[in-house]
């Protein structure tokens, strides 16, 4: 198995911050991986990253398989400063041939206070954001229905982050209702993120 893993914001030459990224890095990924003889690409993305991969698979054919973990079914606004410097107003995190994707943004008096030492929860934010922009949702929504791509959805039931298993559950109905299958893995008191062998569990809310 060849595997290669893309550093697309905060390296030389890249947006400081998740803001109008070309989803073309990971096509470009996916090509390198051909080139070094690989018959089947898989592109996998966590929280950020799966919504990337899954936009990637609508866009291009690239890649034959996606596993999305902690999805999300709409595209959003940035998350950091772009190439400028600057982080608002809001933009959308990803381009797609130098245009910027319509997106989601976030609600500001959702925005939570100053970092801290205490888990991450941004649930709320999130939820109320959806709720508050309704008229951007579907202009927003990944169009999972043009993936080309076998897909599998992993999301924690209690994910606090951002409503992923409820992301997973659109993205997966949609697929459906497409006439092509799509899997989705749960568990109810998964978070976030997955746990790697050996690693503490960390708060709930991650």
């Amino acid at each position: 198995m060849t595997a290669v893993t893309v550093r697309w914001f905060g390296g030389p030459g890249q947006s400081p911050g998740i803001c109008e990224l070309p989803l073309e890095t990971l096509v470009e990924a996916t090509c390198l991986l051909r080139e070094r003889c690989a018959e089947r690409v898989s592109i996998l993305g966590i929280s950020k990253s799966a919504e990337a991969a899954l936009l990637v698979s609508t866009l291009s054919d690239c890649a034959d398989a996606v596993i999305a973990l902690a999805p999300s079914s709409v595209v959003w606004a940035n998350v950091g400063p772009g190439h400028d410097g600057r982080d608002h107003p809001y933009r959308s995190s990803w381009t797609w041939q130098g245009q910027p994707l319509p997106f989601v943004p976030y609600l500001e008096s959702r925005l939570p206070p100053e970092p801290s030492d205490a888990p991450v929860a941004l649930l709320d934010l999130y939820e109320c954001s959806l709720k508050a922009y309704e008229d951007r949702l579907d202009a927003a929504a990944i169009p999972i229905e043009q993936a080309t791509a076998d897909l599998v959805f992993i999301a924690g039931g209690a994910d606090r982050m951002w409503p992923s298993l409820r992301f997973a559950r659109e993205l997966a109905d949609r697929r459906t209702a497409s006439g092509r299958e799509a899997m989705v893995i749960t568990q109810n008191d998964a978070g976030h993120r997955i746990i790697f062998p050996n690693e503490a569990t960390p708060p709930p809310s991650n």
